[in-house]
């Protein structure tokens, strides 16, 4: 009998200090989630920061941006959004040159999509690149230009690729102009905004907006002939352009069903007319006469 009794308190022993590690893990992980929670405090899914309630695209097709706000060219220079305007369309992008992630894609992006454009820059239009971040200086943005320009590679390419620095109140301006709605981040010190490239008409009025950090050589190549009011591109962007609609929602151009048929019909008309025309001739010629 006291055999069985202190095998009996044995388990019971060994039963309770398994329940009392059981315990202390559960209370070690409660202490590490309420740590973490402390230090990563987690916000409602589906509840947008405050920071980025500040952020997005507004567009403003049609509106005209003030050609008079001057900026910093590359060299330090001063130079006026006038100049770079009155001849051709321009690009712009709103980006800040010490951007750690979205600026660079957004670049890269552009720079890859210009060489599937058979169009140049420098030549048929321009692209102005321009720092949100008042504090960054011409000889970042020249830093930018170099590399930049350098992956594109076609001549001329210098003239038409231009990257601006600027004052804190010029910036506001143009991007409000634009509807580039953007935020700083004093915790990071970084600047919150949209990736979006906008697609100005040799007079400076907003014509088309691409979003993303990709974009089609299809989107830019018609969105250029857009800006350009058909003064640029071929009798083939013509056509696709009459195929082709801009989506504002999308940012993006989509093809016209209805306007493929009436194409369809118009080049299948042109073709039995023609085809009637030949059979008509035909039908009159008659051979000449041989002289005995």
């Amino acid at each position: 009998m006291k055999l069985g009794g202190e095998n009996s308190m044995r388990v019971c022993a060994r039963s309770a200090r398994g329940l009392i590690g059981v315990a202390a893990i559960l209370t070690g992980l409660f202490l590490i989630q309420a740590s973490a929670e402390a230090q990563f405090p987690t916000q409602n899914i589906g509840v947008r920061p405050d920071l980025l309630k500040d952020v997005g695209i507004d567009q403003k097709l049609n509106d005209s941006v003030p050609l008079d706000l001057t900026f910093r060219d590359e060299s330090g220079q001063t130079a006026t959004l006038r100049q770079y305007f009155g001849g051709k369309p321009v690009i712009l992008s709103l980006v800040y040159y010490n951007c750690p992630m979205l600026c660079t894609q957004v670049l890269n992006g552009l720079e890859r999509s210009l060489k599937d454009v058979p169009m140049d820059v420098g030549k048929q239009f321009n692209v102005l690149t321009i720092s949100i971040d008042p504090t960054e200086r011409p000889v970042l943005a020249s830093a930018k230009k170099a590399l930049y320009t350098g992956l594109y590679g076609r001549p001329g390419v210098v003239d038409g690729w231009h990257f601006l620095t600027g004052d804190e109140a010029q910036i506001k301006q143009l991007a409000s102009a634009v509807g580039f709605r953007y935020a700083y981040d004093p915790d990071t010190k970084q600047f919150a905004h949209a990736s979006a490239i906008m697609m100005l008409t040799p007079e400076g009025k907003i014509s088309r907006y691409l979003y993303g950090i990709q974009y089609s050589s299809r989107d830019l190549r018609l969105g250029l002939v857009d800006a350009s009011n058909g003064k640029i591109g071929t009798m083939a962007d013509q056509i696709l352009l009459f195929c082709y609609h801009y989506d504002p929602a999308t940012g993006k151009y989509s093809l016209l069903i209805s306007r493929v048929l009436k194409a369809a019909a118009a080049f299948t008309m042109l073709v039995m007319g023609v085809g009637i025309f030949l059979l008509a001739r035909s039908e009159h010629y008659t051979l000449p006469e041989r002289k005995a």
